[in-house]
C-alpha cells in the first residue's frame, strides 16, 4: 500500500514593516510575542502530530510574514520539532521565505543545516522608489546582497518574487526588472499583477480616490512580456503566475493545485485533510490561548460536498498550464467530467478561452488573460 503524503505549511506572522498592498495575516511591533508564538508553534506540531503518524512530509513550506525575520534559533527549534515527531521524506522540499535585509552569515547556515533547500526572496521590483512605494523596507543592493550570501551558503534552489501593476510602475521599469531578474541564475521566478485588496494601505487611498490601479492594456502588456522573456531564458510557465527551470516547479505549491493535502500551522494557517478545509484564527493572541488551552481555535471548518470538491479541481486544475485531464478526474469522482461541464467547456471552447487535447482542456493565452471568466464555468 502507498503511503500518504502531505505537505506541512508553518506560519511566521510578523514582519518589521507591513507592505502598503498586503492583506496576509502578518503583524510589525510583536517582537515580545515571538518567543512565545514559537513555543506554540512547537506545541501545535506536537498536539497533532499523532493525527498524522502513518503519512509523510514531502514539503515543508515556512512562511510569513517575514520568517527570516526570526532569531535563526527559533526557526531551529520549530524544524527540530518537525524532525522530531513526523515522518519526513528523504527527498523532502523544505522552502523558508525571507526579505532582503533579514537574512545574514549565520542565518542561512543555520537554514542549510536545518535541510532547509529552497529559499524564496521578496524582491517585488528593482526600481528604490517602487520600493518605497510598496513599503518595502529593503533597496535592489539589499537583493543582490541577500543572493549572493545565499549561493555562498550553498543554496542553489532560489526563487524571487516579483510584482507589476504598481502605480506609477512604467513599462520601462518593468523591462528593466524582468531583464535584471534573468541575469541572477535563479532557479523559480513568481511574477504577480499587483491586486489592491480592501484593508491595505494602497486599498484606504484607493477609496479616498488618491491611488488608481493601473490600465488593464498596460497590466496586459507587462504580464506577455514577462511570460515570453521568462521563456527564452529557459523558464517554463506552469502556472499563471510561476515559472521554473526544468525540474525546479515548486512541489509544496504543486500540492495545493493538485488538491493534495496539507497541515497548516501557525496562526492563519490553512488545513486540508480528508475533504476538510480548517483554518486557525489569524489573531496570534487568540490562536496562542487556543494552543495553551489544548483546543485549537478556527476560524474556518467546513467539509466538502462531491460537487464542492469537483468544483475545486476543476479551478485549480486550470490554473496549471498541463491543464485538466477530464478523464483522469472522471475517474476520480467517479462521473463523466466531461458530461458534467459539456456546455460549459464548448463556452469556453467557443470563446477561445481553453483548447482541447483529447481528454485534456487548458487555458488559451486569452484565458491566462480571463481565468476569473473561465472559472466561474465551474462553480
Amino acid at each position: 500500500m502507498e503511503q500518504k503524503t502531505l505537505g506541512l505549511y508553518i506560519h511566521i506572522p510578523f514582519c518589521k514593516k507591513k507592505c502598503s498592498y498586503c492583506d496576509f495575516p502578518s503583524w510589525p511591533g510583536l517582537e515580545d510575542y515571538w518567543e512565545a508564538y514559537t513555543g506554540s508553534v512547537v506545541d501545535e506540531l506536537v498536539m497533532k502530530a499523532p493525527e498524522f503518524s502513518h503519512a509523510a512530509i514531502k514539503t515543508i513550506f515556512i512562511g510569513g510574514g517575514t520568517p527570516s525575520l526570526l532569531p535563526y534559533q527559533y526557526i531551529v527549534r520549530i524544524l527540530d520539532t518537525v524532525f522530531a515527531h513526523y515522518k519526513i521524506l528523504p527527498d523532502c522540499e523544505s522552502t523558508i521565505e525571507s526579505n532582503p535585509g533579514t537574512l545574514d552569515e549565520n542565518k542561512l547556515s543555520a537554514y542549510r543545516a536545518l535541510g532547509i533547500n529552497r529559499l524564496s526572496i521578496g524582491l517585488q521590483a528593482c526600481q528604490n522608489r517602487l520600493l518605497n512605494k510598496l513599503g518595502r523596507i529593503h533597496t535592489f543592493s539589499d537583493f543582490e546582497n541577500a543572493l549572493d550570501l545565499a549561493k555562498k551558503h550553498g543554496f542553489s534552489n532560489i526563487n524571487a518574487d516579483i510584482i507589476f501593476g504598481i502605480p506609477d510602475q512604467t513599462f520601462e521599469d518593468w523591462q528593466e526588472t524582468v531583464n535584471k531578474v534573468l541575469h541572477f541564475d535563479l532557479t523559480h521566478i513568481s511574477c504577480y499583477s499587483l491586486i489592491i485588496e480592501e484593508g491595505t494601505v494602497f486599498g484606504r487611498l484607493k477609496e479616498e480616490g488618491l491611488l488608481h490601479e493601473m490600465d488593464e492594456e498596460l497590466d496586459r502588456r507587462m504580464y506577455h512580456y514577462a511570460v515570453e522573456l521568462f521563456s527564452r531564458a529557459g523558464f517554463a510557465q506552469y502556472e499563471i503566475s510561476n515559472f521554473a527551470k526544468p525540474d525546479y516547479q515548486c512541489r509544496h505549491n504543486m500540492n495545493y493545485w493538485e488538491r493534495g493535502e496539507y497541515i497548516g500551522i501557525g496562526a492563519g494557517a490553512h488545513s486540508f485533510y480528508s475533504n476538510r478545509r480548517y483554518a486557525n484564527s489569524s489573531d496570534v493572541l487568540s490562536y496562542m490561548k487556543g494552543i495553551c488551552e489544548g483546543r485549537p481555535r478556527l476560524s474556518e471548518d467546513s467539509s466538502l460536498s462531491a460537487e464542492e470538491s469537483l468544483s475545486e479541481k476543476m479551478i485549480l486544475g486550470l490554473r496549471l498550464n498541463k491543464g485538466v485531464d477530464l478523464a483522469q478526474v472522471s475517474g476520480e469522482f467517479g462521473l463523466d467530467v466531461g458530461k458534467r461541464y459539456q456546455k460549459n467547456i464548448e463556452f469556453l471552447l467557443s470563446r477561445k478561452l481553453v483548447e482541447r487535447s483529447g481528454d485534456v482542456i487548458s487555458l488559451t493565452k486569452l484565458g491566462l488573460d480571463l481565468a476569473n471568466t473561465v472559472f466561474v464555468q465551474f462553480i
